[in-house]
């Protein structure tokens, strides 16, 4: 048995989820997630947790158990914490900033990097630092690496966009002619 797909998942006060055939919803403070369920699953609801169990033991259903019920805990988590993604901008010249509710990046091109909220909003509390919210983990990290992909870190200079604690690999450079006969 899958011991993170054993384990039961906490519905907390305020946070209503419904489960249909083939999706569950959940709706909590901050929003509403809905997310469609792999067929064979079975999720089963109490009136103060949820359990996730599979019909038998095929290596399919053994991989998407303890998936299944990550992205369920994931759902309850997003609607009453939210999740969050911190960026860096690193690089003499690079810079955010927030127009609206639109996310403009100077990193170095002729043109500067806009996103559009989608799902998500983005907060700037210094020109080198980004956070992306949302109550969708998925939509959080893939914006967050939408934004990271436009300018990664260089390994020789270190500038460029990393997430918050990021290690980057510094590499030497060329070395020169040491020692080289002549």
């Amino acid at each position: 048995m899958s011991r993170i797909g054993r384990k039961p998942i906490p519905i907390p006060s305020g946070v209503d989820v419904e489960i249909k055939e083939n999706s569950i919803s959940v709706k909590g403070p901050l929003g509403t997630l809905e997310k469609p369920l792999p067929s064979g699953i079975i999720i089963k609801k109490s009136d103060s947790t949820i359990t996730v169990e599979r019909p038998n033991d095929d290596k399919y259903y053994k991989a998407l158990h303890g998936t299944v019920r990550t992205i369920v805990n994931n759902m309850i988590e997003g609607v009453t914490k939210g999740f969050s993604k911190t960026l860096e901008i690193i690089g003499t010249g690079y810079r955010a900033q927030k127009q609206g509710d639109r996310l403009v990046i100077n990193i170095g091109y002729s043109n500067p990097a806009i996103f559009e909220p989608d799902e998500v909003h983005f907060e700037v509390p210094d020109p080198t630092h980004v956070v992306v919210k949302g109550i969708d983990k998925e939509r959080v990290g893939a914006v967050s690496a939408n934004i990271r992909g436009c300018r990664p870190v260089n390994p020789y200079s270190g500038k460029g966009i990393r997430y918050a604690g990021e290690a980057v690999r510094r590499k030497l450079g060329k070395a020169g002619k040491v020692g080289a006969k002549k």
